[in-house]
């Protein structure tokens, strides 16, 4: 009998006692009721931030008085998320954020007109623009942020290299040579057909 063909004991031993170890492993995972142990749980897909609606921010809600247009209100608090015809004289702001691992934020603020003039606006107490900015703080740090004001020396220092730049390019305009003018009239683009 050639090598190829010959069989042992042991080996003939291996694959069932392998089966055996492998089914035994599945049914004891399939029997634990603990979700920390099961792998599968383990693993969370990627889900998408959904932002949806207009964030009004405390700040833009002490700017609103009653008596301002509709126009004016736009302008402090953006387009309406919801307008209905059936209610014309009333505007509803709706803001919704869903994160991972986050519990969804929702707020909601109304404006209500009287004709064209604002009559009066109830909502949800807004978060002022710093506090809700706190409230996105993602597990990444990207270091420390720069400060985003420049100092006195540097708005001076900004405005001389401004003016002594428009100074220079004053000077070369009047340095150059006067252009050439223009012809009066221009030859034609094609040879006269003989």
């Amino acid at each position: 009998m050639s090598a190829n063909h010959r069989y042992s004991i042991r080996s003939a031993l291996k694959v069932p006692a392998l089966c055996a170890t492998v089914c035994l492993v599945l049914a004891g995972c399939s029997s634990l009721n603990s979700a920390s142990v099961n792998p599968v749980n383990w693993i969370t897909p990627y889900r998408v931030d959904v932002i949806q609606g207009n964030f009004i921010s405390r700040e833009q809600v002490d700017f609103l008085k009653a008596g301002m247009t509709r126009a004016q209100v736009k302008d402090v608090l953006g387009t309406p998320l919801l307008s209905s015809l059936f209610h014309a004289d009333r505007w509803d702001y709706v803001f919704t954020l869903k994160r991972q691992g986050v519990e969804p934020q929702s707020f909601k603020y109304t404006v209500f007109f009287k004709g064209d003039l604002l009559e009066r606006f109830e909502g949800d107490t807004m978060p002022s623009e710093a506090e809700f900015i706190a409230k996105l703080n993602s597990s990444r740090k990207l270091g420390k942020v720069p400060v985003l004001e420049a100092t006195d020396e540097q708005l001076k220092d900004a405005e001389k290299a401004s003016a002594a730049k428009a100074a220079s390019a004053t000077a070369n305009a009047a340095a150059s040579a006067p252009a050439a003018a223009a012809p009066a009239s221009y030859p034609p683009l094609e040879s006269p057909k003989r």
